[in-house]
């Protein structure tokens, strides 16, 4: 079986090495790919058309691109749009959760403070998103 793709917009490194200790600490083979601003992940999915991740994992507040922006290329590209985007971040604001939803996000979680609530957390997105819910085939 295919390791299951995950693309990671994020800029804080401690919050990239989080992000990877709490999915190798799960149950599924992912591959990870890492890009760690908003042009950079533009550029990306522009790259990796014909292999498109399975599952985005946004920051919003990124370099040189916001996460508000990343979000709408993704949900605005054809090829792109079906690709569940998650919304992990530490804005607790009504203004970006609302944002994030009419840009089409498939989930906005704000990130945890205490590393055992992270990975919980991380934990339960891939299992949902990959044990749970059915995908298209792409």
């Amino acid at each position: 079986m295919d390791p299951i793709h995950i693309l990671l917009i994020e800029d804080s490194e401690g919050d990239i090495i989080l992000t990877q200790k709490a999915l190798q600490s799960g149950k599924l083979h992912i591959k990870l790919d890492i890009v760690r601003d908003g042009e950079q992940a533009i550029e990306y999915l522009q790259a990796h058309q014909e292999t498109p991740p399975d599952l985005v994992l946004l920051d919003l507040n990124l370099p040189r691109v916001s996460g508000h922006e990343v979000l709408k290329f993704i949900k605005t590209t054809n090829i792109h749009k079906s690709i569940p985007v998650i919304v992990l971040t530490t804005s607790e604001s009504e203004k970006d959760i609302t944002k994030t939803y009419n840009n089409y996000a498939n989930g906005y979680i704000v990130k945890p403070i205490n590393v055992q609530q992270f990975f919980e957390v991380v934990n339960q997105i891939q299992n949902f998103w990959f044990t749970i819910v059915k995908l298209p085939n792409k």
